[in-house]
Formats: C-alpha cells, structure tokens, sequence
C-alpha cells in the first residue's frame, strides 16, 4: 500500500514517515511489506488506510490536482476531512488510531460480524433485517451500491438475514473479514468514547464541502464534524446517496485516491455515467494527468 507513492513523490514520502513518528510504530512497513495478517488488524487496517490515502493526496496535489468537494467510506471520511482542511494530517492519524483501538475493543467486548448481500436492493436488505431483528441486533451497516449492501450485527442476527435475503432472491452472500459489527449498535461504547476524543481534537471549519456517512449530506463546520464522526461508529455508510449528492451538486470528474479501486467501482454501479478514476501509483496519476 503506497510504497509507488512514497518512492515518487516526496510529499507522499513525507506522509509515511511521519506516520511513524506519530504512532511511534513502523506503520509504513506493514503498508509496504506486510505480512497481510498484519495489515488486517484493525488497530493496522485504519491507520494503514488513512496514510495511504493521504499519501495519494499529497502526491495527486503535488502535480497540481486540487479537490473541490470530498467524501471517504468509512474510515476514509478521516482522509476527506483531511483533505478539506478539517485537521492536520498528525491529529487525523491520532484519532483514527484512537478509532482503531476502540472499534477493536467494542468488537471483544461486544461479538458481532458483517456479511455483504449481492443483488438485493436497498429496501429489501432493510426488509430482510427487519424481518431477522427477532433473532438479535442487525442493521444494514453499508448501503454501497444499488446491488450491494453490508449488514452487521450479532452473528445468529446476521446469519437470520443473510438466510431471508437469499429467499428473497439475492445472488450471494459474502462474509466479510473484520473484527467486529462495524456501524451497528454494538459499537456503542466505541461511539461514546470517540465522541470525547473528538470534542478534544483540534478541529475546523472546513475549507471545501464534505458529503458525511452519518447524514449523506455536506457538512462545514467543525461541531457538524464533531458529530457526524462519532455518529458514523455505529451508523450506517449512506455511500449511495454521498455519491449522488456529490453528482447532484454538479461534479463532472471523481477520483478515488488511496489503495484499491473499490470506491471507482462501486461508483460505475450507482451512476454509469460518471467519469470516474481510480490513483494507486504514479502510473495511473500520470495517466489521468
């Protein structure tokens, strides 16, 4: 993860380098050179993603490519936040870390699982969860493309779901490998504590518009900020809607920027239209320059 960036462009370089310094752990190693198990760890896999994407940021930035509104999914609002102006890049990396170990923390304390379900709609995912609600806690957690929906919650609740919804005609069910029911519930405590470290954070107004997860709306204040941060823990990625209000609001170009094309690929489903880049190296942001 990153490593094409750090190796090209200094300003990304910078990112990693600091990030070890921050977390006073070789962060970059595990982007670079793994192992995987390692990078799958929760308190490895935000952090690892936020430097990346942030890495991605500043090289993109360095060849004179500035945003004009930004979103992330998940743990990626930290990164579009950064972006916007919101925090540095040193309090951002200090309150996704914070976000690791207490999303970590909740998912001992509190089991749970996600599963994605492929080929439903939204509602009848949400149909499906209400239908499964006797058996435990499940929500739907992601709602990531017009096929594609991420439920979490207890695992006997999940697994009631996952079985409603195959009968109402999903193509599959897709568990997922996380250590806990993110944007559930479950992550209360988590969304508690996260909300005081965030009260404590050094936080702005924002530069650009942000679409948030918790609402699907723009937000530009540092109390929206705030607020919609400690929300998301436990609330759903509205993904499809952020998407369409970011469209709705006139964007002709999306970039995603960081590791992976997922983000570019659950676009193409929710608006074929778009025109749509993914940067992961110098290669493709050379490309779409």
């Amino acid at each position: 993860m990153g490593k094409d960036f750090a190796d090209n462009y200094a300003r990304a370089a910078l990112m990693f380098r600091r990030a070890d310094e921050v977390l006073k752990f070789p962060i970059s190693d595990v982007c670079f050179n793994g192992p995987e198990d390692a990078l799958k760890e929760t308190i490895n896999t935000q952090p690892a993603l936020f430097v990346a994407s942030c890495a991605a940021l500043e090289a993109a930035k360095s060849v004179g490519l500035e945003p004009a509104i930004t979103a992330g999914h998940s743990v990626g609002e930290y990164a579009a936040l950064y972006a916007a102006g919101a925090f540095s890049f040193d309090e951002g990396l200090r309150l996704v870390r914070t976000r690791a170990e207490l999303m970590r923390d909740a998912g001992l304390n509190r089991p749970g699982t996600m599963v994605a379900i492929l080929g439903l709609s939204p509602e009848q995912v949400t149909e499906a969860v209400e239908k499964a609600s006797d058996a435990g806690i499940v929500t739907a957690a992601n709602f990531n493309s017009p096929v594609q929906t991420v439920i979490s919650g207890k695992p006997d609740a999940v697994n009631r779901a996952s079985e409603i919804a195959m009968e109402m005609g999903a193509k599959r069910v897709v568990s997922l490998d996380v250590s806990g029911a993110f944007h559930s519930p479950l992550m209360q405590e988590a969304a508690d504590a996260m909300f005081e470290a965030l009260r404590a954070a050094t936080i702005e107004n924002l530069a650009i518009p942000v679409v948030a997860n918790y609402t699907a709306n723009f937000e530009s204040s540092r109390d929206e900020v705030r607020e919609n941060l400690a929300k998301q823990v436990t609330g759903s990625v509205r993904w499809v809607e952020s998407v369409q209000r970011i469209l709705d609001a006139g964007a002709e170009v999306l970039i995603e920027l960081g590791a992976g094309n997922v983000l570019a690929g659950l676009i193409k489903r929710i608006a074929p239209e778009a025109e749509v880049y993914s940067v992961t190296d110098k290669a493709s942001l050379e490309a779409l320059i």
